[in-house]
């Protein structure tokens, strides 16, 4: 089966004109969207994206009417693949994944996707192993100075209600039972 997918950002447009090429170029059935490409989680793309079976093919008139980026597209290029399902872009030629050619630009793309991510990955832990270096600290203030986390510890060491020991500090009583002597 042929699936269609139009998606427009905003409410005063109009996927009118997409499903008319989906349908003229064989779409059998079309999912519509008004939602922002910016979204991953699109209930419409999910729909389609659930329904697929070995040999269907999904079909748009342009890439960016199903990603914003170009992991967001591998993203959904491989859900499609592990369904066994093809891939076509009607007004990208070389987004075709029903042909060796359009398979190989997509392999190559996600080749460079892949390499991407790798730098950034590791730029990113450079960036933090030098930030701590200089000694930043990372992740959430703690809720108690250790002056209260002392009190508090005394206070449920002597037997007193773990809610009213966070009560008194305005914290949650798991942050009173998480503290370690």
């Amino acid at each position: 089966m042929i699936y269609g997918y139009a998606r427009v950002s905003t409410d005063g447009q109009s996927v009118a004109a997409q499903v008319e090429h989906l349908t003229a170029a064989g779409a059998e059935k079309v999912f519509q969207e008004t939602a922002s490409g910016a979204k991953t989680d699109r209930a419409q793309l999910r729909r389609m994206l659930a329904v697929l079976q070995p040999g269907d093919v999904i079909m748009v008139t342009r890439l960016d009417r199903l990603a914003r980026s170009t992991r967001d597209l591998l993203n959904v290029l491989a859900t499609v693949t592990e369904r066994k399902a093809g891939f076509r872009s009607l007004g990208d030629q070389w987004a075709d994944t029903t042909t060796p050619h359009g398979r190989l630009m997509l392999t190559v793309l996600g080749g460079l996707a892949e390499f991407e991510r790798e730098l950034i990955r590791a730029r990113t832990g450079e960036g933090r192993d030098r930030a701590q270096a200089r000694g930043v600290k990372f992740g959430r203030k703690p809720k108690l100075t250790p002056h209260q986390a002392g009190e508090a510890l005394e206070r449920r060491a002597a037997g007193e209600i773990v809610r009213d020991i966070a009560r008194s500090f305005n914290v949650s009583h798991s942050t009173i039972s998480r503290l370690r002597p």
